[in-house]
């Protein structure tokens, strides 16, 4: 099942919610502001990045600023504690599933969460449209 971590007042959080509403794929959502995440969903989020803490952190956020010098000298368990006592410290949407990971919107690489027959059908469908 998709999750999709937003906040109230961020546009591409809005963006993601509408795109995935319009291409049908159901999602769970969950408020940074309003719900507390857990060191598991953080460390699931943490196994599928690339380039690990710096792909999610907003460095941006006043939080971040203040904490910058610092964070390199945290270990996992503190840094996991700092973020989930600061969400803002965390760039968003983050979409997350089983397998896949997004920070941020994206049009074309949240297409990655649509199912893979359906995929399949948009490019056949591509494929006729184009006459090859």
């Amino acid at each position: 099942m998709l999750t999709i971590y937003t906040s109230p007042s961020c546009t591409s959080c809005r963006k993601a919610r509408q795109w995935l509403d319009q291409h049908a794929i159901s999602y769970i959502e969950k408020d940074l502001h309003r719900e507390k995440i857990s060191i598991e969903e953080l460390k699931q989020i943490l196994m599928l990045t690339e380039r690990g803490t710096i792909e999610i952190f907003s460095s941006r956020s006043v939080i971040y600023k203040r904490y910058e010098a610092t964070i390199d000298d945290l270990s996992v368990g503190q840094l996991l504690k700092l973020i989930q006592e600061h969400p803002k410290l965390l760039r968003r949407p983050i979409l997350i599933d089983e397998k896949r990971l997004l920070i941020g919107f994206n049009e074309d690489d949240i297409r990655r969460f649509i199912p893979r027959k359906v995929r399949r059908l948009e490019m056949k469908d591509a494929i006729m449209r184009a006459g090859l």
